[in-house]
């Protein structure tokens, strides 16, 4: 091993995960580009938790630097950006289906559990994808 220091504060995996994803925002934006469909800023902005302009600016910019999302020019106006998630992003698919199942198991949500059937079956199709590139 060399003596270059780990950018994380432990060696611990759950730490390094957290330091990536582990505040809400940046779940909620690989939820948003999982299983909603949104692509840019403004489909971010428009999501019910009501994230903060410079909170989304962030947390993309950071998710962006984690490798977890990538970005291209809107073919329509190449002012904006198209955010899209990496190989890295969509290996997440199991993990946020497993956040799902636990939270409807045991907190009131108002997620039908049809629709959670529905997103799970998602996230294998996302994971078979990943595991043939």
């Amino acid at each position: 091993m060399s003596g270059k220091k780990a950018p994380w504060r432990s060696g611990c995996p759950i730490n390094a995960a957290l330091e990536i994803f582990g505040d809400r925002w940046s779940l909620l934006i690989i939820r948003d580009l999982m299983f909603r469909g949104r692509r840019t800023y403004r489909e971010f902005l428009a999501s019910e938790e009501g994230i903060a302009t410079n909170i989304l600016a962030s947390r993309l910019k950071s998710l962006k630097a984690s490798g977890i999302i990538t970005t291209r020019p809107d073919p329509v106006d190449g002012r904006k950006q198209i955010y899209a998630l990496t190989k890295k992003g969509l290996d997440l698919a199991p993990i946020l289906v497993g956040f799902m199942e636990w939270a409807s198991r045991y907190e009131k949500t108002s997620m039908p559990l049809t629709l959670l059937r529905r997103m799970k079956e998602e996230a294998g199709k996302l994971v078979e994808d990943v595991e043939r590139q």
